[in-house]
């Protein structure tokens, strides 16, 4: 399980100041205020996004009173897949109303920062913004009606509860982050599975 490209439990949250499709930028600071930081790589047309957004936002929804608060990032070179240019991700947001910030990184700084292998890819933070979670959100992200296990409800319920996350780590689910100017299935050299 030696891997150094992707944050490991415990490792604290990179910051980052990046624009949102709300017109605002965010740093990691703007969310202080939430107890628990779900921060997910995630883009506009992965089959694996798409097919398990409405299921992330049933999460996001169910947590937000226990102060849970979810942060999108796309980092997706526009250069592979045009339709995850900010336009196109302000146009995604006004058309479904995810539950959650949607920040766009442009020069893929911060998806090496938090060694983002795949869409969607989450990252889980308790209150002083260690990580405590990292992996898939649920084992089926293409077709959630074919679910069994829901990895991310199941670390919130127990982080929320007061309670040690039994699984901590998976591996994630779906296409890799689009790098820029790398073949569109191209992953760095180091990336590897988490488990």
């Amino acid at each position: 399980m030696a891997q150094t490209f992707t944050l490991s439990i415990g490792d604290a949250a990179p910051d980052f100041n990046l624009p949102a499709t709300d017109g605002n930028h965010y740093s990691l600071n703007d969310f202080q205020d939430a107890k628990t930081l779900v921060v997910f790589f995630t883009c506009n047309h992965c089959p694996f996004v798409v097919g398990s957004n409405e299921l992330t936002r049933v999460t996001a929804e169910r947590y937000a009173e226990k102060g849970v608060r979810f942060v999108g990032i796309n980092a997706n070179s526009v250069n592979t897949k045009p339709e995850d240019s900010f336009e196109h991700m302000v146009a995604h947001m006004e058309e479904h109303q995810f539950p959650w910030t949607y920040l766009r990184d442009e020069s893929q700084e911060v998806a090496l920062a938090y060694g983002a292998l795949r869409t969607p890819h989450f990252y889980v933070f308790n209150e002083d913004r260690k990580l405590v979670y990292t992996g898939r959100g649920v084992d089926q992200p293409r077709d959630v009606s074919k679910m069994t296990v829901n990895d991310l409800d199941n670390a919130l319920s127990e982080l929320t509860s007061g309670q040690e996350i039994t699984v901590k780590m998976t591996n994630p689910i779906g296409c890799n982050v689009k790098w820029d100017g790398k073949d569109a299935h191209w992953m760095p050299a180091e990336a590897c599975d988490l488990v």
